[in-house]
């Protein structure tokens, strides 16, 4: 329920993401990359009228069989979002999920992408002095 109501918050926020969290034991036979690849695209989680640039649309997709987790974002966030950025995002994660305290390491990265989105809604002449970099 707390996951929730994270999400739900940072969606009141943002108005123009859709965030999806999925939880999910994938067949070992394929990377886990491509999984949460073809998950993002199939699912088609921001909808038909949101494609291309207009995708806003973040999957956070988590393998607790694997041990992997990804955060995949939709093209209109990927200028924004550095692979680094969302890589620390999951490291802070880490900790609570290597102790199987799924819901924490859920709630750590939805902070941390609460904060890095609030930095993206800087005005666009800040962002374009920063070459898009945060």
């Amino acid at each position: 329920m707390k996951l929730k109501k994270e999400i739900a918050r940072i969606q009141r926020r943002f108005p123009q993401l859709v965030l999806q969290v999925v939880m999910h034991e994938f067949p070992a036979e394929h990377p886990f990359s491509m999984h949460v690849f073809w998950l993002f695209n199939a699912g088609n989680f921001a909808g038909d009228s949101q494609r291309g640039k207009n995708n806003h649309a973040l999957l956070i997709a988590l393998d607790p069989t694997r041990g992997e987790a990804a955060i995949m974002p939709g093209y209109g966030l990927e200028p924004f979002l550095k692979t680094e950025t969302l890589d620390h995002l999951l490291e802070l994660a880490g900790p609570a999920w290597e102790s199987r305290r799924w819901a924490d390491g859920i709630s750590r990265v939805l902070d941390g992408l609460d904060q890095l989105l609030e930095s993206i809604a800087l005005p666009e002449d800040t962002i374009r002095s920063n070459n898009g970099e945060f």
